[in-house]
C-alpha cells in the first residue's frame, strides 16, 4: 500500500513540476528547454509505478518457474610448488630488471658527482 501510495504521490508531484514548467514555458521569458521538461517530468513521474509492476512481473515470473539445479563447479586442484633444482642461483630480478637498475645506479651515482 505504501508502494501505492508513493507512487501516486511521485505522479501528482512530477505533474505539478510539468505544470509549472509550461507556465515557464508560455510566459515571456520561457524558453524551449521548459518545454522540454514539460514532456519529462510525467516520465518521471511514471516512473516508480513502472519500477513497482516491472518488480512484479519479474517476481511472478521467478515463482512460476521451477527452481534450476545447482550448478556443480569442477574442483580445480591447488598448484603444486615448483622444485628448486640444485645448484642454480635463485634470482628475483630479470635481466631487464637487472639492467634497469644498473642504470638507475649510474644516474645517483653522476649525481653524486656532480653535487661535489
Amino acid at each position: 500500500m505504501a508502494i501505492v501510495a508513493t507512487c501516486l504521490v511521485s505522479l501528482l508531484v512530477c505533474c505539478g513540476l510539468a505544470w509549472w514548467q509550461w507556465d515557464r514555458f508560455t510566459s515571456a521569458n520561457g524558453t524551449f528547454q521548459n518545454l522540454g521538461y514539460v514532456l519529462q517530468w510525467p516520465l518521471f513521474g511514471l516512473f516508480p509505478a513502472f519500477m513497482f509492476w516491472r518488480i512484479r512481473k519479474l517476481r511472478q515470473k521467478a515463482e512460476s518457474e521451477p527452481p534450476e539445479p545447482a550448478a556443480v563447479k569442477p574442483e580445480v586442484p591447488a598448484p603444486r610448488p615448483r622444485p628448486d633444482t640444485p645448484g642454480t642461483p635463485v634470482t628475483d630480478e630479470d635481466a631487464e630488471l637487472a639492467a634497469y637498475n644498473r642504470y638507475l645506479r649510474e644516474l645517483h651515482a653522476r649525481d653524486e658527482q656532480a653535487a661535489e
